[in-house]
């Protein structure tokens, strides 16, 4: 797909690797359909996107909430007459083991709360900004390409119950939606980065920042413009279906 004058929504695209994305598409002459809950940093991204040259637009949407995402689709399509690439970047993170045991007795475990809003988010989330969006390229006739964020902590992670279980969700619903779209011209395809230098990581002090690297083959963290370009490649190669692109430096956790 050419990505020029086509239409990319992103959800999560406040900051972090959704603002790179969205400035990488804008680059490339993309139109940006802007998702998040926080208005307020979104306006940065949209902004910069515009600097660019790039039509752009924000919506406000809570990809865990169906009503929230219809209308923001609807809206996408309205202002922009189609939707051609649907981005599902938008994630949380609420770490815990699943059980905590300190000198023998159990002190703590993972929250039913802790569960149930990574999974709302991280698999609800796409679950649902995928369906609307497949149902918006069906009936446009143009087709589409559907991109999901999964994550390295996909094959397991300690502390991640619920991450790597939102994750490891994620990466097969791409191989499912990508075999029942495919007569429908539209593509699917996810992006499972490893440690990438967004705030959280790039702020850690030199000695934890140096732990976090030690075991990644490139010693280095990835850049979130190194996942744009993933996105990118996934957008712009018309072959490429079904499968998740391990964007980790060589790391295997």
């Amino acid at each position: 797909m050419n990505i020029e004058q086509k239409t990319i929504a992103i959800t999560g695209a406040a900051r972090g690797l959704g603002r790179a994305m969205a400035l990488e598409f804008a680059r490339r002459g993309g139109q940006l359909a802007l998702l998040d809950v926080d208005q307020s940093a979104l306006d940065g991204t949209r902004e910069q996107c515009r600097l660019l040259g790039a039509k752009t637009v924000n919506y406000a949407c809570n990809v865990s909430d169906e009503a929230s995402v219809i209308a923001a689709l609807d809206a996408v399509v309205s202002d922009f007459g189609h939707l051609d690439v649907m981005i599902n970047n938008a994630g949380v993170l609420k770490d815990a083991l699943l059980i905590k045991v300190k000198d023998g007795v159990i002190v703590d475990k993972m929250s039913l709360a802790q569960w149930n809003i990574v999974i709302q988010v991280n698999l609800t989330g796409v679950f649902l900004c995928a369906r609307e969006a497949a149902e918006r390229m069906i009936k446009s006739g143009r087709g589409g390409v559907i991109i999901n964020l999964a994550s390295l902590s996909k094959e397991g992670n300690v502390g991640q119950s619920n991450y790597s279980a939102s994750k490891a969700g994620v990466a097969a619903m791409t191989v499912t939606w990508a075999k029942e779209l495919a007569r429908f011209n539209i593509r699917v395809g996810s992006i499972a980065p490893g440690f990438i230098a967004t705030d959280i990581l790039s702020s850690m002090p030199a000695d934890v920042l140096a732990r976090v690297t030690q075991p990644i083959p490139l010693r280095r963290l990835g850049t979130p413009e190194e996942v744009a370009k993933a996105a990118v490649f996934i957008v712009e190669n018309d072959y490429f279906t079904g499968r998740t692109m391990d964007l980790d430096g060589g790391m295997r956790l």
